[in-house]
Order: structure tokens, then sequence, then C-alpha cells
């Protein structure tokens, strides 16, 4: 089922070269949940795009917001909404499309073809994933295809986790499996749809003749590829019988709070076969790698102990893992979610989700990074989306419809600045609420002349 809005469209089209939270609680039940747990962010800024795929090196046109529904706000179901970003459009600034798929799905995390030809957008209750062609109108996207068999081509993989593009086929990590545990698995499907392969996250047992295997917990969450080096880093969250539940519930059961994850995993990435477990303690969620044609390293956070960790190729060519850096005041809890390294790789912004800061740190040192900045964004925060010319930046609110904060600090938008190298300036910002859109989660970018030059 397809709805639409539509608030005019430019017929000039612009000539540039194209690249998580909670419901409120009292008392207790949300120190403890706050002190032992980040939510799950989310990725697809332009700089942390698959290096398999074009990316838009100049100004983006549109800015796509895979969006929650929300019971109540306009017509309920979750949607990809395209928003206008084209300096002088007469709609810039605005949505000019809607395209709802019937129902609520848990909307989250998604990913390109290869091509770009077309985007995966995918639901972590329903482990339903959403094909939409943004090649054929990128103003307009269509919803082409539903896969609604997951679990069962998979062997029991659910809650697919985005999608991340490979050559003519798309790697999607999942965070759970069928009986709701954090076991879990990375997933692979040919762009037309078509399921490929399995492969299931170590675990202490599976993982106990690898270097570090006592730490393996068969948790999932991101994964990410360097191809000249031949590696994929993956990180760790927890299963469906966590991130489906009530904020409340889980803060109030110390059994759940222990199914977290504490680990990444270094892997072989032609073969797919895991090579080494790192324990990285307080949930490791995005995974960023440095791009530059000598950097062998990424980043990622910990929402639980907020802090930077770098993964890196030390000189005998072995992988190592340590923390370097704290993210705010780890004492009054900031839940670290989403993270965006620059294209240069020398400037990390860092999301908090509790406090609706960003931060940005200097990392031309990856080894010692330095908070140059900060920023209150909101009442909330999670998602952050970079410009590949590090000049704009796009915010979204939403973690998961659970945990979202509720009364006046349920804040729901999309906010967009400019980024000058020393501070965010406001550039425009739309309220989902108010525009009966919903909870407005993971974005993606778009651009007229991918498809035309």
């Amino acid at each position: 089922m397809t709805s639409r809005r539509d608030r005019g469209r430019a017929s000039a089209r612009a000539d540039k070269s194209v690249k998580f939270g909670h419901v409120l609680l009292a008392g207790a039940a949300a120190a403890a949940l706050a002190a032992a747990f980040a939510a799950a962010p989310a990725r697809a800024d332009e700089t942390c795009l698959s290096p398999y795929m074009p990316k838009i090196t100049g100004q983006e046109d549109y800015v796509y917001v895979w969006t929650l529904g929300a019971e109540g706000v306009g017509d309920g179901s979750d949607k990809l909404v395209t928003i206008d970003v084209r300096d002088g459009s007469p709609t810039f600034g605005k949505v000019i499309d809607s395209d709802s798929v019937g129902g609520r799905n848990e909307a989250h995390h998604g990913g390109f073809t290869d091509d770009r030809r077309q985007f995966w957008a995918a639901g972590l209750d329903t482990s339903r994933i959403f094909v939409f062609d943004v090649a054929t109108d990128p103003a307009d996207p269509k919803l082409v295809k539903t896969i609604d068999d997951f679990a069962e081509k998979t062997g029991g993989a659910v809650g697919p986790h985005g999608a991340y593009a490979l050559p003519g086929r798309m790697l999607i990590p999942a965070l759970s499996n069928a009986d709701g545990t954090g076991k879990t698995a990375l997933v692979e499907f040919s762009n037309e749809g078509e399921f490929i392969a399995t492969h299931w996250i170590p675990d202490a047992e599976t993982a106990k003749d690898l270097p570090g295997g006592e730490f393996a917990d068969g948790y999932g969450y991101d994964a990410r590829v360097l191809p000249r080096k031949n590696v994929m880093l993956t990180s760790s969250f927890t299963g469906r019988e966590n991130y489906m539940r009530p904020f409340g519930e889980v803060a109030g059961d110390p059994e759940a709070m222990k199914k977290f994850g504490n680990s990444m995993v270094i892997w072989d990435f032609h073969a797919r076969t895991p090579k080494k477990v790192f324990q990285v303690p307080g949930v490791p969620l995005e995974v960023r790698w440095a791009w530059g044609e000598n950097s062998a390293h990424a980043f990622t956070s910990t929402a639980l102990t907020s802090q930077i960790w770098l993964v890196y190729e030390d000189e005998s060519g072995d992988w190592q893992a340590k923390a370097v850096a704290d993210i705010g005041d780890p004492s009054k809890l900031p839940v670290p979610v989403d993270i965006s390294l620059s294209a240069d790789d020398r400037t990390l912004f860092a999301n908090t989700f509790m406090d609706g800061m960003t931060r940005v740190f200097d990392v031309s040192d990856p080894h010692q990074p330095k908070q140059i900045y900060e920023k209150k964004i909101g009442e909330q925060v999670n998602m952050v989306s970079q410009s590949w010319d590090g000049e704009r930046l796009y915010y979204t609110s939403s973690l998961l419809e659970n945990w979202d904060k509720a009364g006046d600090a349920n804040e729901q938008f999309l906010k967009a600045y400019t980024w000058d190298g020393k501070e965010l300036a406001p550039r425009f910002e739309i309220d989902f609420t108010q525009e009966g859109l919903g909870r407005p989660h993971m974005m993606a970018f778009g651009a007229a002349s991918l498809y035309t030059n």
C-alpha cells in the first residue's frame, strides 16, 4: 500500500556531481537501564557507505528517511520520506514525497545496492525487507518488492539490520534468531532479492580455536568491509527478546540485562570466515573504516561504557583493539549511539542519545582522539549522516519505538546543519510529528545526476 504527499516539485534539476531511546521511567527502573544499556543506532551517511558503490561527492539533492510508523500519527505506517535539500529549490527543506509500506515493522536501517538504483529498507520486528526503486525518479521512490520470508530463507536469522552493498549482492547483518536470543548471522541476498548464504556469528564454542575465541558471544550488529586488506569487521548488540521489549521491562529484568554483546570479530572477507575475536566491553555498535590509502583502522563506540574504540592493524600485520577516548562523562550515562567519520578520516562525529548531544573529535591521530566541539541537537538524538565533502550534516531523533523518550522530550525531527570545521550552523528542520510522518530513523542521500550522467 502506498500513500503520497506532494508539496510541489522543482522543475530545475541541480547540476552537481554525485555520495537509539526510551519511554520515560521513574526512579530505579530508568536508572538501571540507562546505567546498563544503550540502544541500537544506525548507519547510512555518505562517508560510511560501501566502497563498492558510487558516492555523491558534491551536494546531495534529496535525503531519504526510513521512518517508523507511530500510532495516531498520520497513517500510522512505516514509510520512506523524501526531503528536498537542493539550494534554491522552491521546496528546499520540505517533504516532497512519502511512500508507506502498510503497517508497522519497526523501521530501522537500510542501504543501497552497488549500482545505487535500489534502496533496501529493513524492519526489525517483522523481518521484512522493502525494496524501493530510487533511480527511475530520485524525487519519487517507489516500492517495487517486499522480501517477507527472511527467517525461512536464512535458516532462522531474524531482525535484518540494514543492508550493505557488495558486488551484485547485499550483505544483511541480522540481530537475532527465531527463538529471540542473540545468536545471529550475516546473510547474503542477490540484488534481485534471492537468498545466497547465511554466515553465523561465532560463539564461544565455534570460536574456541580462534585467537580471543573465549570472548565470542554470537551477537551481531554492524558489518563493514575494507577490501584492500580483505577484512570485514562486525560488532554486537542483543537479541529480539530484548530489543522488541518495552524499555521498562528490560530494565527490571536482571537476566535480560546480561544479554548484550561485548565482542567484535575480524573476518577473512573473501572466505567469509572469522579470524580473531576482540573483547570490547559495553556493546560496540557502528563500525566506521578509515578510507585513506595507507589507513588500516576502524572506529566504533560502546553504548554502555561511553568510549571510542579503535580496531587497527599493528606493525606485525596482526589486528588489535583498544579504547582510545571517552565520549562525554561516562558516569553521567550519555549513551553513545551513531557515529560518522569524515571522508578525509580526520573528524569523527559521535551522538549521545540521553543528553541529545553531538560531539566532534579530531582523529587525525587515531590512537589519540581529541574532542574539539559539541552541540545539543535536541532532547534526544540518534543518527548523524554526513555529506562526502563534510560541509553538511543531518540528524534524526528516534531510537526504537518502545525506547524513545516520552512527553515533551519525545521530539521527532530531522535537523540539517552546515559544518565549517569549527561549528554547526542550522540549515533547516522538520518536525515529523507535526507533519504526521512518525519517528525518523535512518537517512540516505539521493542525487539525480547519479542516473543521468
